[in-house]
């Protein structure tokens, strides 16, 4: 068994193993979603924003290292805390904070709000605010790449509540017996709304639970970007070669609460500051600095464009329409070939 030192010294190795660009792209990727949640959940305390608000702040990590280790054709599919997969994927903060504020620009053109988020232009399949019900549709998306012989996969985010869900061991069957490009990625912050883990399983290692259909699995420290794109780099070979299915538990952590309305008073605040001691950003932060990448004059001129950019996009919603009530039955039905398969 190799020593403490050996283990360290390997992983300090593996987190300088990355170019300029790529350390820039997650300082950049996780800030973004970092400044634009922030200004969410101001905007909902002046109720600009209604309705359920669940923010990301904390789990930025485990989309900016996803997003850095897949290709362009791959397919995101996630539950209602989906801001930032389409913000790491490079959807307009405008027509983001748009749909939050249930104005026409929006993704959705203001009729999904901040739960059903949805950018066809960069393979965003949505938000999905039933807990679980994105999981099969996962599989059904990954079986539609398979069908038509792309190259392209299907990562499926999911919380940790939602594997209490029948849907979620279905699934996890058939993609594992039909061997499809999937990857499932379990975004396990330690509590299902106010629920801790360890209340509502004996298994509280859920990474386990693909054992179960011998799917590949692994629990990953996703307070890392590093980490993560490591293991969805190797989830993504390993279903690009056919050889199916992988489940991922992402370790991460929200700092807030489960939604808006939460005060998150079922965790100490000695808890919570642990994991702010780990915070992603500013891991990677660090790296850029002591590695001398960039400067912290920088790195401040980065995030100050950042919070000029997010304000445009409160600018942008605020200026756009509402949805005229004629559209009120629009979007309902739609007749067209079922986008993923050829004839």
């Amino acid at each position: 068994m190799a020593s403490t030192e050996t283990k360290s010294k390997a992983k300090s190795k593996a987190k300088t193993a990355y170019p300029k660009d790529t350390y820039m792209y997650w300082y950049r990727s996780m800030l973004l979603q970092r400044r634009f949640e922030e200004k969410a959940g101001q905007l909902y305390l002046k109720q600009k924003i209604r309705g359920f608000c669940h923010l990301y702040i904390g789990q930025e990590a485990s989309t900016s290292g996803a997003a850095s280790a897949l290709q362009k054709g791959d397919k995101w599919i996630t539950a209602y805390r989906d801001h930032g997969h389409p913000l790491a994927l490079g959807t307009s903060p405008n027509k983001i904070m748009a749909e939050l504020f249930a104005k026409n620009t929006g993704v959705s053109r203001g009729k999904g709000g901040s739960m059903h988020l949805f950018d066809k232009e960069v393979n965003f399949m949505g938000g999905h605010g039933i807990v679980g019900g994105q999981i099969p549709l996962g599989a059904g998306i990954a079986f539609a790449e398979k069908y038509n012989k792309t190259d392209n996969l299907c990562i499926c985010y999911m919380g940790d509540g939602a594997v209490r869900q029948g849907a979620f061991h279905e699934a996890l069957n058939i993609a594992m017996t039909w061997k499809l490009p999937v990857i499932y990625v379990i975004e396990n912050n330690g509590y299902a709304m106010g629920t801790s883990v360890k209340r509502t399983s004996n298994v509280t290692e859920l990474h386990q639970l693909g054992e179960a259909y011998d799917m590949p699995s692994e629990g990953v420290d996703a307070m890392s970007v590093e980490n993560v794109h490591e293991a969805v780099a190797r989830a993504a070979e390993r279903a690009r070669k056919g050889d199916g299915p992988t489940l991922l538990e992402f370790k991460t952590y929200r700092f807030k609460g489960h939604s808006m309305s939460d005060p998150a008073k079922y965790r100490t605040k000695e808890e919570l500051e642990h994991y702010k001691s780990l915070d992603s950003i500013e891991q990677v932060k660090q790296t850029i600095l002591s590695k001398k990448m960039s400067t912290e004059e920088e790195l401040k001129a980065i995030d100050d464009e950042i919070k000029a950019q997010v304000q445009e996009s409160v600018d942008f919603a605020e200026d756009s329409p509402y949805p005229d009530a004629s559209e009120a039955f629009e979007d309902v039905y739609v007749q067209t070939d079922y986008p993923f398969i050829k004839e």
